[in-house]
């Protein structure tokens, strides 16, 4: 029986290095997990053998089992490099079957799908036209390169100190064409829904003490102005009150805030864009008069210029007008048994009856690792381990093929007789 033992016990070590060999071999291979050979005894079955007399007649390869330890990340700063930091694969489309990978190296194809490097295609949760995300199931993932629609200003914030040692100056006399007739102003361009622009601006004349009145004008030069109202300061010079001007429609919703209308530049004036003017925050201090912050809350139609990534598998578009959209969401599996995923090369695996039912959810739930844009999972090999248990397998190899040289010799012994 020597013979079997030594050849079962040759072809076991050749299997595990087999194994150390893949390893070794896959060492820089991002999101490669090890593998690590299980051996099993074997006997022969027999109902007449003892118990306690029974001679093992080799061994035999039971499993090759995948360490799903987590790899080491590395920062590549490319956008669609993304590391799973916990538990989970990606879900991939392969021409509609679904496998799942550890490996995050993705790019673009020439129809702005996510896709890998064998043009498998990324899964995750799709967005709407307006950045909204849709759970309910997973689709293959793309970027849409559309513009950014454009956003029409509905508030203009302006925080002013306007200097209370400034001359009174008479209301009824504004223009905003002669600096005399003001004491400070500023100007912003306000978008329409078609994301063209309009300036509009902002004035303020002294008219006694601890009291303003705003006016507001559009066009560039200035074609018409609008008398907003009063504005009061307290001792202290903070903002006490506004009262809306009793002519042009202005209304003061709330302290510090006048609601007026300007002709909406995207039908060329045939009606009027609603716009709010916030002076939250404007002071009159006894120091020159300025603005302290000016923003707007309209945008212009954009470009995309890049995206990111974010730890819960978000995928924001960055554009070039300053705006931002959501255009998916990658989502990971998770399974009871890892080890019971089917190995189908190319870092890729598939579900079986062993592994269980994918378990999808978005990155950074129960059970679910998080994500990191820019970055990579490296394999888990330890090399230097790896080294170590290429050695034993390596002596392993030579003590069974000592066994066969061993049973070599008694048999000529016997045939010697």
């Amino acid at each position: 029986m020597s013979y079997q033992q030594a050849l079962s016990g040759l072809g076991a070590a050749s299997s595990d290095l087999d194994v150390i060999g893949n390893n070794i071999a896959n060492a820089n291979t991002v999101g490669f997990k090890q593998g690590s050979a299980q051996f099993a005894d074997m006997y022969a079955n027999s109902m007449a053998t003892a118990v306690n007399n029974q001679i093992g007649i080799g061994t035999r390869l039971s499993e090759v089992q995948q360490q799903f330890s987590q790899g080491t990340i590395t920062t590549t700063n490319q956008a669609l490099d993304v590391a799973i930091n916990g538990n989970g694969f990606y879900q991939l489309s392969n021409n509609g079957s679904v496998v799942y990978s550890r490996n995050g190296v993705f790019h673009l194809d020439d129809n702005g799908n996510i896709v890998n490097s064998s043009g498998l295609q990324l899964m995750g949760y799709a967005a709407d036209s307006s950045g909204v995300v849709n759970s309910a199931s997973t689709v293959p993932l793309s970027v849409p390169t559309a513009n950014l629609s454009p956003v029409a200003t509905k508030t203009i914030t302006a925080s002013f100190n306007l200097n209370s040692q400034d001359a009174n100056k008479a209301a009824a006399n504004f223009d905003p064409n002669d600096g005399n007739t003001y004491n400070a102003s500023t100007s912003v361009d306000a978008f329409d829904t078609l994301g063209g622009t309009q300036k509009v601006s902002v004035y303020f004349t002294k008219t006694a003490t601890g009291s303003w009145e705003a006016f507001a004008g559009y066009g560039d030069p200035v074609s018409k102005t609008t008398d907003l109202g009063g504005v009061t300061f307290d001792a202290s010079g903070n903002l006490s009150s506004t009262t809306a001007s009793t002519t042009g429609g202005v209304t003061s919703p709330k302290t510090g805030q006048f609601t007026f209308t300007i002709p909406n530049g995207a039908d060329n004036g045939a009606t009027t864009q609603s716009l709010t003017l916030n002076l939250a925050g404007t002071t009159q201090y006894g120091a020159k008069s300025g603005l302290t912050n000016l923003h707007q809350d309209g945008l212009a139609t954009g470009e995309l210029t890049g995206f990111t990534v974010g730890s819960d598998g978000m995928l924001t578009g960055n554009y070039s007008n300053g705006g931002t959209k959501a255009l998916g969401q990658i989502a990971i599996a998770n399974f009871n048994n890892q080890n019971g995923l089917q190995n189908l090369g190319g870092n890729v695996y598939a579900q079986t009856a062993a592994s269980g039912a994918a378990q999808v959810s978005v990155p950074g739930s129960t059970n679910h690792g998080t994500l990191q844009g820019g970055a990579v999972e490296n394999s888990n090999v330890d090399l230097t381990s790896e080294l170590v248990n290429l050695i034993t397998a390596q002596r392993n190899y030579q003590a069974n093929a000592q066994t066969i040289k061993t049973q070599q010799t008694v048999d000529q012994t016997l045939i010697n007789l």
